[in-house]
């Protein structure tokens, strides 16, 4: 599962996924400083089952931090968008190719006003952040339509001519965006298309790539720089994005995360305060950095950081928490670690979904599982509940 940090050039998607994930990229404040895309591995919280089982966990693939499971998620920064990248302006082309796997996007806003469409910087608010929200979502709904539209009359001529529907068609072309089937019925029912796919105009075919959008890219609106925007501006640009938005402070969460790391304060990302460990330890100037960001983070309870991935993970894409165990006695794998990984999975995943995710072999072979927690066996079918504990047996 991949989410894509998307923005127009200069508003801190680096820095977002710096804050978020720790990792060393080249911030600037200049427009393009991101030219090939970032890679990196955030974090998302969970109530860890240890405390359930009165034991303690032994993770594997993320950490605990007293009773608090962090959960992998893999993040994608990408180069900066700006107007008509759908036609290859800018670095559109090379935006656009990477985000072909992505599940959801996070879209960084420079809610303070203080860049211009293009990514240079201007006097604070004196560009409208909303106008950002819509060109981005437009930028690619036009190049989900540019996909559709390569040898489209073709395709539907001989379509139309064979009665046969456009579903699959449509779905071939997008395989490589991630789209499912499922996804272009629903844009196909939410479009209001003509009947006959041969009067299919342009904007019939915008309509429906946009409806593609929303179920294959959906998207959170990350308004960054919050700290530099007033209450009334946050509230009018988180209307704008339909209430899916978050006001964030990457340059806040980067530093104290940081801090955090050197010893210097006691931080846990998503929390709504710090606290400084050792003043002495700090020099007049991180003393008055970290004074500042202590005003900031109170007012917006937060960076916002944590709480934009995790609202992006578990109301966006809808996902849950699952631990596979092997023992479900000591709830231990064969290397006799204890809830040793947990699995972000889409609600409605079955005990079969489950078993294929863990391992192939494991799917092609499952026989049926153990609910851990209310010691009963469940069929194939079962649908995963969150934070289940599950146990699933095959055929050696």
């Amino acid at each position: 599962m991949q989410i894509g940090i998307v923005g127009k050039p200069n508003v801190g998607k680096s820095t977002f996924f710096c804050g978020a994930t720790l990792a060393n990229v080249e911030i600037a404040n200049y427009p393009f400083t991101t030219i090939k895309a970032n890679r990196g591995v955030a974090f998302v919280r969970g109530r860890c089952p240890h405390l359930d089982f009165n034991t303690q966990c032994v993770p594997r693939n993320a950490g605990c931090d007293n009773g608090t499971r962090m959960i992998p998620v893999e993040l994608l920064d990408v180069a900066g968008l700006v107007p008509d990248a759908w036609q290859g302006r800018g670095l559109g082309n090379q935006f656009l190719d990477d985000l072909r796997q992505a599940s959801a996007l996070i879209h960084v806003v420079d809610a303070s006003g203080a860049t211009d469409l293009e990514g240079n910087a201007v006097p604070p608010g004196s560009h409208d952040p909303v106008e950002d929200i819509q060109f981005l979502q437009k930028e690619i709904s036009f190049w989900i339509r540019g996909i559709l539209e390569k040898g489209w009359e073709r395709a539907a001529r001989q379509a139309h001519m064979s009665g046969q529907s456009m579903v699959p068609v449509i779905h071939d072309r997008l395989t490589g965006l991630g789209v499912s089937e499922a996804q272009v019925i629903a844009a196909i029912r939410d479009s209001s298309l003509p009947e006959n796919v041969m009067n299919w105009g342009p904007e019939d075919m915008l309509r429906l790539a946009d409806a593609i959008r929303k179920y294959s890219k959906p998207m959170i609106v990350a308004l960054n720089k919050a700290d530099l925007a007033d209450d009334a501006t946050l509230k009018r640009l988180t209307n704008a994005a339909g209430g899916m938005a978050v006001p964030t402070m990457a340059e806040a969460e980067l530093a104290l995360k940081r801090a955090a790391k050197a010893k210097l304060v006691d931080y846990h990302p998503g929390g709504e305060s710090f606290t400084i460990t050792d003043p002495s330890k700090l020099n007049p100037n991180q003393k008055k950095a970290l004074d500042k960001i202590n005003e900031s983070v109170e007012r917006l309870h937060g960076t916002g950081v944590q709480q934009c991935l995790e609202k992006a993970a578990y109301e966006l894409l809808d996902l849950i928490i699952v631990y596979p165990v092997e023992d479900e006695a000591k709830l231990t794998d064969h290397d006799g670690r204890v809830l040793p990984d947990a699995f972000l999975v889409p609600k409605g995943t079955t005990a079969r979904g489950l078993a294929y995710k863990v391992h192939t072999d494991l799917g092609e072979s499952f026989i049926r599982a153990i609910n851990v927690r209310t010691h009963r066996t469940v069929g194939s079918d079962y649908e995963l509940q969150n934070n289940d504990v599950l146990t699933i047996v095959s055929r050696k």
